[in-house]
């Protein structure tokens, strides 16, 4: 069974086009589906059943297709929305569904399972050194109670370990990263309306081994803080900016990593605009950055579609070395998986996908 067919080509190093997409599990009714694919993998999709069935046939009394249609197709609804793939140390994986508030586990073995519900809209994911599912739980207006939490596996206790900062309420934590002293990174980003005991700025925060948080990063100096993401050196922190506001900054930026965990000397290391900005981002053991970014439609903002819609390899230099094409809107987060971690796990919409890389990542 071939999905986005109209997505074939060939594989290359610089630009990697999908030759065919395989459903393994559907979201919705959690069934498993088996499907051989080259390239780029669908490994888990909420994706409706007819929604992949092939086209009709030609017109029989004409022998010819139908002229294709002018009317503008957009989205209705969205049953899902993917994002903050992690895998664990058994190469599980954990990714979540914020519109649906789960997160979902993919097993090594197959068949996608809930392993928590409600996640109290979860979006990123990562584990530390000692294999805790770590979780940016963004909340809803309604809970207010955006936090950060610590999962451990083998016991099922969840810790809140950062849900305010100076006495006031976070907005909604967004995505995490870790570095070497098992010291915690992440975004939190204020919505339209701020109540008074919430933190009124869009904001990048640290908690260290001992529990206590500090404020690096803040506006007036970022404008909507994203994805994040640490050098295997610790020496470079990474932010996505995603404002998607006309003249919004969409880029990633890059400070230098004190040992205190400070950061200084903020530059731009890689610029979107006018396209869609990153999401989510992880990084290889070279230091390449792999930004999920981009748009096949688009949705209502300042936001063009330059920017193309996959994964971006950046250099550490600042300097595009691969694109890996991904079919679906609205692409958001990216980890690295396997036992070599030499698999790209991509969440987009409602699908999680994995391709095969060259160089072995991370677990940032």
């Amino acid at each position: 069974m071939k999905v986005f067919s109209s997505l074939e080509g060939t594989n290359a190093r610089s630009s990697r086009t999908p030759a065919e997409y395989t459903v393994a599990a559907n979201l919705l009714r959690l069934e498993e589906l088996v499907i051989r694919a080259t390239g780029l993998t669908i490994v888990a999709s909420a994706i409706l059943m007819s929604c992949a069935s092939a086209p009709p046939p030609p017109d029989s009394a004409s022998g010819t297709e139908p002229a294709d249609s002018s009317a503008q197709v957009e989205v209705a609804t969205t049953v899902a929305f993917t994002e903050g793939p992690t895998v664990d140390q058994e190469g599980n994986v954990y990714f979540t569904d914020v519109r649906n508030s789960r997160i979902m586990k993919l097993p090594v073995d197959g068949g996608v399972t809930v392993f928590r519900q409600p996640s109290n809209h979860a979006n990123g994911l990562i584990f530390d050194d000692q294999w805790r599912l770590l979780a940016c739980e963004g909340s809803s207006a309604e809970l207010g109670k955006a936090q950060v939490t610590r999962t451990d596996l083998s016991s099922g206790k969840i810790e809140v370990i950062a849900d305010r900062f100076e006495g006031k309420r976070f907005n909604s934590t967004n995505d995490l990263t870790i570095d070497s002293q098992e010291r915690i990174y992440f975004t939190d980003r204020p919505g339209e309306i701020v109540a008074p005991d919430q933190v009124p700025v869009h904001a990048v925060y640290r908690i260290d081994p001992d529990g206590s948080i500090a404020q690096i990063i803040k506006a007036p100096d970022i404008e909507m803080p994203n994805g994040i993401v640490i050098s295997p050196d610790d020496k470079i922190l990474y932010l996505i900016e995603a404002n998607g506001d006309e003249g919004g900054a969409r880029m990633i930026r890059a400070y230098d990593l004190q040992a205190d965990g400070t950061v200084t000397n903020m530059r731009v290391h890689y610029n979107f605009y006018p396209g869609r900005s990153g999401d989510g981002m992880t990084i290889d053991s070279e230091g390449n950055l792999y930004v999920a970014a981009g748009l096949h439609r688009r949705r209502g903002t300042s936001e063009t579609l330059d920017t193309k819609c996959g994964v971006h390899v950046i250099t550490p230099g600042g300097e595009l070395k691969e694109f890996i094409a991904i079919p679906e809107d609205t692409i958001t987060n990216c980890a690295f998986g396997g036992p070599d971690l030499k698999t790209l796990y991509v969440t987009a919409g409602k699908t999680l996908f994995k391709v095969k890389v060259d160089v072995p990542g991370t677990r940032r």
